[in-house]
């Protein structure tokens, strides 16, 4: 395909595939700048393969994100007026690097400006959310989640029902009242605790009827790191029968192919000790040592403890190729930070998503909790592969579908068989008279 031609057709079902296709996005405030330079990436490299009006949502059936990484799967997935996605992923670090600032501002003149966001703390959330509010609505509309160009998965949590409350693309047709307003679901998975203020929102039908009351915090405290909801709700799809999906065993990961984009976490250090924290109140767990412990702490456990299940998951099921996570764990200083929103600190993050491309493949080694390097491969090697098989895999439900060609696309007879075994929506079979993934996947699992 020349270097200026789009991808021709949105991607098909899972049916007509090989592979089932998740990307996942973490939360962490302005630290969702790592991620989106490795979006960037994984952009460009697809737009070698498939034109310059390549993006990521025309690959993955499903995006989740946590808080920022809400913002950002909203971003890559919401429409335009030509209904493609919002953003180039290219454009996202820019969006960051302009907004940040009013989002999360700092008089870094003031002398007394650590003591007063202490104090306001007790009373308050160290931001307003104002200008936040402002920007989403601004930027998504009424636009609402059944109108998003692919699967989205995006977990918050409501405060007065005390539960997780995820809003799901598959969700809809069981619970309509789900269908919310993309802005509102950014700003309820956004709004940390102590950092920005809950967010309040109803949903209605068409005749203007109460649906649903929505009272939501930061989707951080019911999964930082989204990926196994994501999961999830792809499971739950395929045991519910869905036509979408070729039927596999619930221990089949081998037909998943997940990315899984964190936004780094503090260097491997010491930094709390009993002795100390024994004395913590709760303005200690709060503001203790300058920073927020117990936001630190409940964030960084979720994210580890589901990088753990699915580690251990994919590899004892011999799958462990099938899965990259993409994470830092060296972070020290300002960059660790949720909210430090310094030209310096920002431009900073950039080059730490850069570097991280550079460094190899790794997954958390289970026994201490620290990423060590699995592949003797860079993150930017196995983004380049995991590009190709994107779009081989695109390739292949395009080649299978019976929706795709019969658009005045020329088909071979071998192609025209493997049609006509879909027409009454069998699942697809695996044949080696198509080019398709698996031997990418294959030589990353070597690599």
């Amino acid at each position: 395909m020349s270097s200026n031609e789009s991808p021709r057709f949105p991607l098909q079902r899972p049916t007509y595939g090989n592979l089932i296709t998740i990307l996942s996005i973490d939360g962490g405030g302005v630290r969702g700048i790592i991620p989106s330079i490795i979006l960037n990436f994984l952009e460009t490299e697809l737009q070698k393969l498939d034109g310059e009006n390549a993006r990521v949502a025309d690959y993955f059936d499903v995006i989740s994100g946590t808080s920022t990484g809400g913002l950002v799967t909203t971003m890559l997935t919401a429409p335009n007026k030509e209904n493609r996605p919002l953003f180039a992923a290219k454009d996202i670090t820019d969006f960051y690097l302009e907004h940040c600032p009013n989002i999360f501002p700092h008089n870094d003149h003031n002398p007394f400006g650590h003591a007063e966001q202490v104090i306001k703390a007790l009373s308050g959330p160290k931001y307003d959310g104002v200008y936040l509010h402002q920007l989403v609505r601004e930027l998504l509309g009424n636009t609402q989640l059944h109108e998003t160009l692919t699967n989205v998965v995006i977990p918050t949590f409501d405060i007065k029902r005390m539960q997780p409350t995820i809003f799901s693309s598959y969700q809809l047709k069981k619970n309509p009242s789900l269908d919310a307003m993309l802005s509102d679901i950014c700003i309820g998975t956004s709004a940390a605790p102590t950092y920005l203020p809950p967010h309040a929102f109803t949903t209605e039908d068409s005749d203007g009827n109460l649906l649903e009351e929505f009272n939501l915090i930061d989707g951080g405290v019911t999964a930082n790191n989204p990926t196994l909801v994501a999961i999830s709700e792809v499971t739950q799809e395929i045991t519910g029968g869905s036509l979408d999906f070729f039927p596999i065993k619930p221990t089949e990961y081998g037909r998943f192919l997940v990315l899984s984009l964190g936004t780094g976490s503090a260097k491997h250090v010491e930094k709390y000790d009993a002795t100390t924290s024994s004395n913590w109140g709760v303005f200690g767990w709060l503001v203790g040592n300058g920073s927020t412990p117990l936001i630190e702490m409940f964030t960084q456990s979720s994210s580890d403890m589901v990088d753990y299940h699915l580690s251990t998951v994919f590899q004892a099921l011999q799958s462990g190729h099938n899965y990259l996570r993409i994470q830092d764990d060296t972070l020290s200083g300002d960059v660790a930070s949720m909210d430090i929103t310094t030209r310096k600190n920002l431009e900073d993050l950039v080059q730490v998503g850069k570097e991280l491309l550079q460094k190899p493949v790794s997954k958390v080694n289970l026994g201490t909790g620290i990423y060590e390097p699995d592949h003797c491969i860079t993150n930017e090697e196995a983004l380049i592969r995991f590009a190709n098989i994107l779009s081989k895999e695109k390739s292949t439900r395009e080649l299978r579908s019976p929706g795709v060609n019969n658009n005045n696309v020329t088909i071979t007879n071998m192609q025209k068989m493997l049609i006509a075994n879909n027409k009454e929506e069998k699942p697809a079979k695996l044949t080696n008279a198509i080019v398709h993934s698996l031997p990418d996947l294959y030589q990353l699992k070597t690599g």
